[in-house]
């Protein structure tokens, strides 16, 4: 089904990450031909044929946080006139984390206090260096996002903690 919702150009890049994030890739490269790309999956996934990032989920590792230096690297180095195509699906926000170790313990914490996953989300993206559109905040490039969702009302902010997607909540809120 997503390679209909594909854009009709070739993307400079393609960013993959999450649990559906294999053969979504796969539908962009079967569609485009040789593209690069970086693909981050939940450890225990198989990805034939894929050069990916295998991260814990959901609590992050120190691949999750390798796949997103890695990510924010390749984000800030492309030039204004570059397209990236963004394949984001869900437990995106425990495979891409930076910074690390407060997360880590932060989301043992959340996941035992039986927080709801917008209630984590809304603390860990006000902690993060990617999550809460700063992902898109790190390149001038354009970026075309297709998400798929596994949170109820399909909020784009709340897919993987909405990488490329401005975080509506407060300070407060998280705090709260």
């Amino acid at each position: 089904r997503t390679a209909k919702h594909l854009p009709p150009w070739r993307p400079d890049l393609v960013l993959a990450v999450g649990k559906a994030a294999a053969p979504m890739l796969q539908a962009a490269l079967d569609r485009y031909g040789e593209v690069p790309y970086h693909l981050t999956l939940p450890k225990g996934q198989k990805a034939p044929g894929l050069k990916a990032v295998f991260a814990r989920h959901p609590v992050p590792d120190e691949e999750s946080a390798r796949a997103a230096e890695e990510v924010l690297g390749l984000l800030q180095g492309l030039s204004p006139r570059a397209r990236v195509l963004a394949l984001v699906s869900g437990g995106g926000s425990a495979l891409w984390c930076a910074p690390l170790e407060e997360k880590r313990a932060l989301t043992e914490a959340l996941l035992k206090s039986g927080a709801s996953i917008h209630e984590m989300n809304a603390v860990r993206k006000h902690l993060s260096r990617i999550k809460g559109g700063r992902a898109l905040l790190a390149t001038r490039a354009k970026v075309h996002v297709l998400l798929l969702s596994d949170v109820p009302g399909d909020d784009p902010s709340v897919i993987a903690s909405g990488p490329f997607h401005p975080d509506p909540t407060t300070y407060a809120e998280a705090l709260a």
